[in-house]
């Protein structure tokens, strides 16, 4: 885990746990300075909490007895719910990179208990409450769609609505909004960042693909062989696999982009400003 200071300055966190070998994917920052780690290991998930210290200890485990698979994302919403995609059950995960597989899964973690209030799902990837704050949006990323749900007074997800499919070479990964309603989606395999516009539009921002590295990818994905040498091979010419897209700067107008297969961070000016999330306004975050 990496701090990055506006300046560039990094500061690592290293999590203090001998013998435990900690795969953070999805990660999420807490008012106290803390963070949420959603555990994307081979076999194992989970989600852990991670002190500035480097102190490291478990938070959820396992849901209805039964323990977590490799855990994709964890979002915390502006009531201090917690929101924790799996994205399937099968393992390998290569095994659910496939349209006819929709075994993933939602938890919410709310007033000390967890419970399962989404199943079903075609690969959840991140899934972010939308500014209004009664619909969560999903990514389901080998489903090629972002799905919404209605969330209830009591945390519960309902009436279920697609809110854009996607075609070759698309496969939703990263979600954010922007201050207009906006809905951005980044795909890997193709280095895409798409805007989804309140009315339903779709607007492909950037995109950086190999045409080649697309059609073989897409091929494999058709066939129900999709595998992890199409995800583990970078097929643009400067982005390597965008997974995720962040608004920043003092006018949330600078995109970051994280990619899987970089050891960078690379950004572009938006046309419009992002929605700041909760986690900004924090004690910690001023």
């Amino acid at each position: 885990m990496t701090t990055i200071d506006p300046d560039g300055g990094q500061h690592a966190i290293l999590a203090r746990e001998p013998g435990f070998a900690l795969k953070p994917n999805g990660i999420c920052l807490l008012p106290d300075g803390a963070y949420l780690l959603a555990h994307l290991g081979p076999e194992d998930g989970g989600v852990f909490r991670l002190e500035r210290d480097g102190t490291l200890s478990p938070y959820l485990l396992s849901v209805d007895g039964v323990p977590l698979p490799p855990t994709n994302y964890v979002h915390r919403d502006g009531r201090g719910r917690v929101w924790i995609s799996v994205s399937t059950r099968l393992r390998p995960r290569s095994r659910g990179y496939r349209a006819d597989v929709a075994d993933g899964f939602i938890v919410l973690v709310h007033d000390g208990s967890a419970r399962i209030v989404a199943d079903g799902l075609g690969y959840p990837n991140e899934c972010v409450l939308h500014p209004d704050g009664r619909r969560l949006f999903v990514n389901e990323t080998f489903a090629r769609r972002v799905s919404a749900f209605e969330i209830a007074d009591d945390g519960s997800l309902r009436n279920r609505t697609i809110i854009a499919r996607f075609g070759d070479g698309t496969y939703p990964d990263g979600l954010t909004f922007d201050c207009e309603g906006g809905v951005w989606i980044t795909s890997i395999v193709s280095n895409r960042v798409i805007r989804l516009s309140p009315q339903g539009g779709q607007e492909t921002v950037l995109e950086d693909a190999d045409p080649d590295h697309v059609a073989w990818a897409e091929a494999a994905y058709r066939a129900g062989a999709l595998d992890r040498p199409h995800l583990d091979t970078a097929g643009g010419r400067m982005l390597k696999n965008i997974s995720s897209l962040a608004f920043g700067g003092a006018d949330q107008r600078t995109c970051y982009l994280g990619c899987l297969l970089d050891d960078r961070i690379a950004c572009f000016r938006a046309p419009v400003a992002g929605w700041r999330p909760p986690h900004m306004t924090t004690d910690r975050a001023r």
